[in-house]
């Protein structure tokens, strides 16, 4: 079953690298600068909340890093690419994520078996990986598994989509409830962000503020982002 849902993940988007407009997702394009710079907004307050800042001298591994986009960002915040390392069921978005971070080991693979050792890393983090993962079993294996290279001081950190984009049967909202499922025993510390994405173009194009001032209202964010700490930490 994992198999075939980690196939059906490399399908999903090669279908979408094929069908989305290359730019869309740029950062050329003012909504998803303001979309990022949100989600690094809530991501850094929680990394900082939690004791895991600075970066630097950290080992680091993302868990469905895709081209290194977020590794990228880490090593704008002092994170050093020799001790990253990331993860991806693409070989071909690893092949474009080598090329941007030469000095990373970066590996095409499921995350139900990290090729790591245990206690590797001091942050691991997810971004937008478990919401494509429809079985329940596979969510399990990876999450012990992030846990297992997990270093007993260090964080995990995560961000999701807390509510189902409508029609896309591909992906599903994981709950904070599912997180504290998932990572049994560990403190979790969360909170929402993101303004709607949908919305978001909308309003941007015409007015930055509007999206600062959208994002500001509870339930029109969409993400959970939240700092995951072991329970012997």
């Amino acid at each position: 079953m994992h198999t075939s849902d980690s196939e059906r993940i490399v399908i999903e988007y090669e279908r979408r690298d094929r069908q989305v407009p290359a730019d869309f997702y740029a950062m050329t394009r003012p909504v998803n600068m303001q979309l990022h710079l949100q989600s690094l907004r809530a991501c850094v307050s929680l990394l900082r909340g939690a004791g895991q800042l600075p970066l630097s001298g950290k080992r680091l591994l993302d868990i469905g890093c895709g081209t290194g986009g977020w590794l990228l960002q880490f090593a704008q915040c002092d994170a050093e690419p020799a001790l990253m390392a990331g993860i991806d069921l693409s070989k071909e978005r690893i092949d474009r994520a080598r090329k941007r971070l030469p000095q990373a080991d970066l590996r095409v693979g499921c995350a139900n078996r990290l090729p790591w050792p245990d206690q590797s890393f001091d942050l691991v983090t997810q971004f937008e990986a478990f919401t494509s993962i429809l079985s329940t079993d596979l969510k399990h294996e990876v999450a012990r598994e992030m846990m297992r290279v997990l270093k007993p001081d260090g964080a995990i950190l995560w961000f999701d989509f807390r509510v189902s984009k409508p029609g896309n049967r591909q992906v599903k909202a994981i709950r904070k409830s599912e997180v504290l499922e998932l990572f049994k025993g560990c403190q979790v510390r969360s909170k929402s962000a993101l303004l709607a994405p949908p919305l978001a173009r909308m309003v941007v194009g015409r007015c930055w503020i509007a999206g600062e001032i959208l994002h500001l209202v509870p339930f029109l964010r969409t993400h959970c982002a939240a700092v995951i700490l072991p329970a012997w930490s």
